[in-house]
């Protein structure tokens, strides 16, 4: 029996707004080199709205701190590898992972509240984020953890 290694990177979600330009940039990044260009827009968006809500409802856009000298930090420069979270009560974290005919994209923070779609409201600048998730993956869910909760999004690669 031959089985393929799956590859799995993982990206550092900062408390700042930008970080949703800088985790679609990180995603489309790897899959130009995994040769998985062709995914690039739907797995683009889908990453933004994500990266979007976890920094919107997890409480991530509120981890800065200032040192006494005034250098702005946040929590995500500390932890271990092995923690998906840096044991960081509001660190954001997105992963992906590449198998044979699969990619695997999730967002990992510390809120334990599952996300919640909504009748979308065309007119409203919000709302759309989980309509569009749904549309644009071959399956989506989430997943309860110890230190909070996964999103995921599933997208074929063949």
């Amino acid at each position: 029996m031959v089985r393929s290694c799956a590859t799995t990177v993982t990206f550092t979600v900062l408390p700042d707004p930008e970080s949703v330009t800088a985790a679609r940039h990180f995603t489309l990044t790897r899959l130009t080199e995994w040769g998985l260009a062709p995914l690039c827009d739907d797995v683009g968006l889908v990453v933004s709205e994500l990266v979007t809500n976890a920094l919107r409802h997890s409480g991530g856009t509120s981890s800065w701190w200032t040192s006494p000298d005034g250098h702005r930090g946040d929590v995500h420069e500390f932890g271990d590898a092995d923690d998906p979270l840096c044991s960081a009560p509001t660190a954001i974290r997105l992963r992906l992972l590449h198998s044979a005919d699969w990619l695997l994209c999730g967002i990992f923070d510390a809120s334990s509240d599952g996300p919640r779609r909504k009748e979308p409201d065309y007119i409203a600048e919000t709302g759309r984020g989980l309509h569009l998730v749904e549309s644009f993956s071959s399956n989506w869910g989430w997943s309860s953890l110890p230190f909070g909760k996964v999103v995921w999004a599933l997208f074929r690669t063949v």
